[in-house]
């Protein structure tokens, strides 16, 4: 989106502030078996489904532009049934919209402050020094554009490089960065899971955790997958408070190729992940049915960050 058309998430839209304080934790306790429609979560949204599917990979053609447009914007976000925070977002969500490009594409990012305090956007990656997003700052009612080479083809990240930076983060300002390679990966289905956690009373530990947001939500939402195809999954941890994260699945092992930039792979059925640890999880699933996958911190699941599998032929 060119940045004479960016336009900021209307904030008006969101869901009004909800005292946190009025929800006692024992309320979201849950059986970890629950799924479908008695979980408690929120309901089905098509801004998660954006979030969860990445944009379709383009053929390797060095020099071809891809632009996107990033908006920081203050906005009331529902973490959980019934519980809002006040996140500060890119272009409305947590974690923010998936950028894509193929290695050796120039990618101009169009970025506009729509927010109360000063961003930026910090690309991992490879990138000339003017271009990391520490440097330049945008205060609010500002503009930046940010222009490089993807390189290398893997699986990134980005987030604000503004101080404090671990508020920046908790806040929402986060998301994922995908590089393809030159020589196509073999067709799959391809989802993007973002770790995360929400701090909704400000004691600097979180409350709440999830996938792409909201807790419980792929308990209450399966994800649909066929087991004649590969599943291919973009995973990244952007949990603040926490040293580690992890994804566990059951019922099944998968390879996971940590960072994606090559070939190397651990097969397994659960990896651990530091905050800015990322990798790509592919699974051949042998059998159909449910299964669920979660973190294996125990406290973390039975927090939120838990969900299913439906898997058809």
């Amino acid at each position: 989106m060119p940045l004479a058309k960016l336009a900021f998430p209307d904030a008006s839209k969101a869901a009004p502030p909800h005292d946190h304080g009025a929800m006692a934790m024992g309320e979201m306790e849950m059986d970890a078996a629950m799924i479908g429609s008695d979980v408690v979560a929120p309901s089905r949204s098509q801004e998660l489904a954006a979030l969860l599917y990445p944009p379709k990979p383009r053929p390797h053609k060095p020099g071809r532009i891809r632009e996107y447009g990033v908006a920081a914007v203050d906005r009331q976000i529902e973490v959980a049934k019934g519980v809002f925070y006040s996140a500060w977002t890119y272009n409305g969500t947590v974690p923010g919209p998936v950028i894509r490009a193929t290695e050796g594409d120039r990618l101009r990012v169009a970025f506009a402050n729509g927010g109360s305090h000063p961003h930026t956007i910090h690309f991992h990656g490879i990138h000339p020094e003017n271009m990391d997003g520490v440097f330049e700052i945008v205060e609010p009612g500002g503009t930046f554009t940010y222009e490089f080479e993807a390189l290398p083809y893997g699986m990134h990240l980005y987030h604000c490089h503004s101080t404090p930076l671990k508020k920046h983060i908790a806040k929402g300002l986060y998301g994922a960065f995908i590089v393809d390679p030159p020589k196509p990966r073999p067709p799959a289905q391809e989802l993007v899971m973002v770790l995360n956690g929400f701090d909704t009373d400000g004691d600097g530990e979180n409350n709440f955790y999830g996938v792409n947001g909201p807790a419980f939500y792929y308990a209450k939402h399966p994800i649909r997958v066929r087991r004649s195809q590969t599943v291919r999954i973009y995973l990244a941890n952007l949990t603040e408070f926490d040293p580690i994260n992890s994804f566990h699945l059951h019922g099944n092992f998968f390879r996971y190729y940590p960072t994606g930039t090559g070939d190397q792979f651990e097969y397994t059925d659960t990896v651990m992940l530091c905050q800015g640890q990322r990798g790509i999880i592919e699974i051949d699933f042998a059998h159909t049915g449910r299964f669920m996958f979660h973190a294996h911190q125990s406290e973390f699941t039975e927090l939120g960050w838990m969900g299913f599998f439906e898997v058809v032929d």
